[in-house]
């Protein structure tokens, strides 16, 4: 899988994304703290309130970002969102209201809806063979599960030594650091196509391809199948674990690391995988896998009682291993789906609608957990997860492929949908795409 990090360009911005996921880190154990300082047993509300605002922040500003960012060149654009970034969080220590936390962190995210979009619309770029592309993602599908694992970590090494305070620094270095790589690295322009057209079609653009595609249809209903199981994962394992188990602050972390550990196996195994079996097969299965064993965990808890905490920890193991393998190819089907100068505002209408699944299940798993109970809760989210996954089977065609031959006799050889692909005749072969005057997405041959 490292291999991918002999190209240098790659390798800079893969350094970039971790450094600044380092400093993410450090930033959500500091905000905690922070809360907690200003708001006392009120900074669970305020955490809510944060969380909340970077949801919003995310579904509303990436194709805003991506419309208004089409005139600016990329590499810039990066640099500039980890800036503003890094100046957010130099400012979070000096702050003495609950009200500035909700506006820098608005500020904060909304840099995020710039970046996070932008960046992952480039590496297809830099890396046009498919397998270095899949090993990138696994890179990154990794980068994060670290990034769960170790910061949390780190931060708690760093407060045997220093105050919370100085953690802000840690993320200010960390974002300073990806604008410092990114700088250095040599990232193709966008196509100047992309920029002249009116900013109305590029605000809505990417949802508009996003949803005519039907691959992108199926990687939706997935994309809530994932935040289904996952939100209840990331929301109630501290309530299981201290209230169900009786653990400590160790068996949550413990909780958590083996979900880690098997989105990480997954992402390690998916390479080599994916080179032989297809993303639909590879995703949808997961996906009924991740909600069949989310329902069975609740209709067991209902039933018995709970389960031995060794086989509890295989579960959450388990999960996160098909969790990430539900999230893990996504990028495939996004750059297989669009033209080189449509990706970005693609992977916008990506950012903006996966997050907009986890809008609705992160309240669902917590008030759900709170007002009818954990393993109902439980319940719940799984028969939600299950019905993105029976969705995704419906509307994700079994026969696709991202390349068939097939004809359009009614079209001139040099009108926009056959650009750039062998013609012979009125047959060819080319990326399923939508485009502006051929809207038809082609199933057979």
């Amino acid at each position: 899988m490292i291999e991918v990090l002999k190209h240098s360009a790659y390798a800079r911005l893969f350094a970039a994304q971790v450094i600044a996921l380092a400093g993410t880190g450090l930033l959500t154990v500091a905000l905690g703290l922070l809360a907690y300082d200003l708001a006392a047993d009120r900074a669970g509300a305020v955490l809510g309130t944060v969380f909340a605002i970077k949801m919003i922040a995310y579904v509303g500003l990436a194709p805003l970002a991506n419309a208004i960012a089409g005139r600016w060149p990329r590499k810039q654009l990066l640099i500039g969102a980890d800036l503003v970034r890094a100046a957010v969080a130099l400012a979070l220590p000096f702050i003495d209201q609950v009200w500035q936390i909700y506006g820098l962190i608005f500020v904060l995210q909304a840099a995020s809806a710039t970046f996070t979009p932008a960046f992952q619309a480039a590496i297809p770029d830099i890396l046009p063979d498919e397998r270095d592309y899949t090993r990138a993602l696994s890179l990154s599908r990794l980068a994060y599960d670290l990034e769960n694992l170790l910061s949390p970590a780190l931060a708690g090494l760093l407060l045997m030594v220093i105050s919370y305070h100085w953690l802000f620094g840690g993320t200010v270095l960390g974002f300073a650091g990806s604008a410092l790589l990114v700088s250095l690295a040599v990232i193709p322009p966008v196509s100047p196509e992309r920029v002249q057209r009116p900013f109305a079609e590029r605000l809505t653009r990417g949802v508009r391809i996003y949803l005519a595609t039907p691959r992108l249809r199926g990687l939706l209903a997935l994309n809530l199948t994932a935040a289904s199981a996952g939100a209840f994962v990331l929301v109630n394992t501290v309530v299981i674990v201290r209230g169900g188990y009786g653990g400590g602050e160790a068996g949550v972390a413990a909780a958590l690391a083996a979900f880690g550990a098997g989105s990480m196996l997954s992402a390690i195994a998916l390479p080599r995988l994916l080179e032989t079996i297809a993303d639909r097969m590879v995703m949808v299965r997961s996906g009924f896998l991740l909600a069949l064993l989310t329902l069975g965990h609740a209709t067991f808890v209902l039933a018995d009682g709970r389960l031995a905490w060794a086989g509890f920890l295989l579960v959450w193991a388990l999960s996160g291993l098909f969790y990430s393998a539900v999230l893990t190819p996504s990028g495939r089907l996004l750059r297989v789906s669009a033209h080189a100068e449509d990706r970005p505002a693609v992977f916008a209408a990506q950012f903006t609608l996966s997050h907009a699944c986890w809008l609705v299940t992160y309240p669902l798993a917590g008030w759900a957990g709170l007002v009818l109970g954990l393993p109902a809760a439980m319940l719940i989210l799984g028969g939600l997860a299950l019905t993105g996954a029976l969705v995704a089977l419906r509307v994700w065609p079994s026969g696709d492929a991202s390349m068939l031959d097939h004809e359009h006799g009614d079209l001139p050889p040099d009108h926009p949908h056959l650009r750039d692909h062998p013609v012979q005749g009125a047959r060819h072969r080319h990326v399923f795409v939508i485009d502006d005057e051929h809207r038809a997405w082609p199933t057979q041959g």
